[in-house]
């Protein structure tokens, strides 16, 4: 099974938060299963972490044998632009002024649910709700 990476994953291990230790072991089994992947946002996102410089963030991810998708086909355009339509349409009758997520969110769950067989997330609540096929660890 290849595993879809959402940034939280990531910084958690940089970061050393409490989550940190079981997340090794996920992304353990996971790389063996078949594969790591991130999308480019996901790429964009390490980027801004504190920790991080371009040549942090790429040596991170050939050391751990994460590739990434830099290139986002139509297809996983048009699934996350869906899913945040559906979304900030549910905002809007629940009397909300603005969507909170971001468009990040939805690319990374489009990517997810496209190019990979399930996602590694820490916010599984971020996803059960807009991507519901979407396997998650």
């Amino acid at each position: 099974m290849r595993t879809a990476i959402d940034t939280n994953v990531i910084s958690a291990l940089w970061s050393q938060e409490p989550a940190a230790a079981s997340v090794v072991t996920l992304l353990g089994r996971a790389g063996r299963e078949r594969g790591l992947v991130v999308c480019g946002a996901v790429y964009a996102e390490l980027l801004a972490h504190p920790k991080a410089t371009e040549t942090f963030v790429e040596e991170f991810l050939t050391s751990t044998h994460v590739a990434v998708d830099f290139v986002l086909d139509e297809a996983v355009w048009r699934e996350a632009g869906r899913r945040f339509a559906a979304y900030a349409r549910r905002r809007r009758q629940s009397g909300a002024t603005s969507p909170k997520r971001l468009l990040v969110d939805f690319l990374v769950g489009g990517h997810a649910s496209l190019c990979a067989d399930r996602l590694l997330t820490l916010d599984r609540e971020r996803y059960v709700h807009d991507f519901p096929r979407l396997r998650l660890l």
